[in-house]
């Protein structure tokens, strides 16, 4: 009797069927176990066990936030005393609050230059403070985050004072503002306290100061100038340091015209303009 063939002999050479392989060429199927076999299931299990714990972590933060932003809020003082803050700080380096009502072009060009969402944001700009906080993460230098109310919240609230807590502090401040005065009462008491330099406090001491002129006539090239003064107002200094200041001011005129406010041409021209500084006030001009 002839011996048996080996028991591959006479098997079918149809293809395997479809399935999950070893290699994905030899046609074999995988072996339970083995590096190439798959299981389906386990990938979009962990995906949503991923998932789950991204969204638990989420949660945890907002509330955290929520929390630390809640007790902030109790913590920092009532801000109904600004306006008479206001008149103390102005009273202090001999300037007048309410001083006149803040002139559109100046107005314009702080807003442009300093805090650009201030007709919209509420005390805070989280554009700003996220540019911030990434800057400090980086290493990279502070490209300024402070809204206007913050800014005023720093004159009135913590002078001399600064960081972490005091900045957290400020926020808390500014937002307080926000809700409790009106835009144009920010301003005001803004215009009325904040240093220009040269030792003039206030918007109408720096107009007299500078220009000789009353703020509500102060031109356009003016008012950018004056705008520009209050984030450096040393540096700044056009009777000290022109360069510096006419920068500064080209600056200003290039925000007037990303806001809308002004257009190149615009801008271009006032530049050119001549600003007649002075240098002195004039005792007509201050007791006006």
């Amino acid at each position: 009797m002839a011996a048996p063939g080996p028991p591959w002999e006479g098997a079918s050479t149809a293809p395997l069927p479809a399935g999950p392989y070893l290699g994905g060429s030899e046609g074999y199927p995988a072996v339970p176990g083995s590096r190439g076999a798959e299981r389906p299931a386990v990938r979009p299990r962990r995906r949503r066990r991923g998932l789950r714990r991204l969204v638990a972590v989420i949660a945890a933060l907002v509330v955290l936030g929520v929390v630390i932003f809640g007790g902030l809020l109790l913590v920092t003082p009532s801000v109904s005393n600004a306006p008479a803050l206001s008149a103390a700080v102005a009273r202090a380096h001999h300037a007048v609050y309410p001083g006149p009502p803040v002139p559109a072009r100046f107005a314009a060009a702080l807003t442009a230059t300093e805090d650009h969402r201030f007709y919209s944001e509420p005390g805070i700009d989280p554009f700003a403070v996220g540019r911030v906080l990434a800057g400090r993460v980086t290493g990279r230098p502070d490209q300024g985050g402070a809204t206007l109310y913050q800014q005023l919240a720093k004159m009135l609230y913590t002078p001399g004072r600064s960081g972490l807590m005091v900045e957290a502090e400020q926020i808390m401040l500014g937002i307080k503002l926000a809700l409790t005065y009106p835009k144009s009462e920010i301003l005001q008491m803004y215009a009325d306290v904040a240093y220009f330099g040269h030792g003039y406090y206030g918007l109408p001491a720096a107009s007299c100061g500078y220009f000789r002129e009353q703020p509500a006539q102060l031109s356009w090239p003016q008012a950018a100038m004056l705008a520009g003064l209050v984030q450096a107002p040393s540096v700044y200094d056009p009777l000290v340091h022109y360069t510096n200041a006419r920068a500064r001011q080209a600056h200003v005129l290039s925000r007037l015209v990303a806001t809308g406010r002004l257009t190149r041409a615009e801008a271009a021209q006032f530049y050119r303009q001549p600003l007649f500084l002075v240098g002195g006030p004039d005792t007509a001009c201050s007791a006006a």
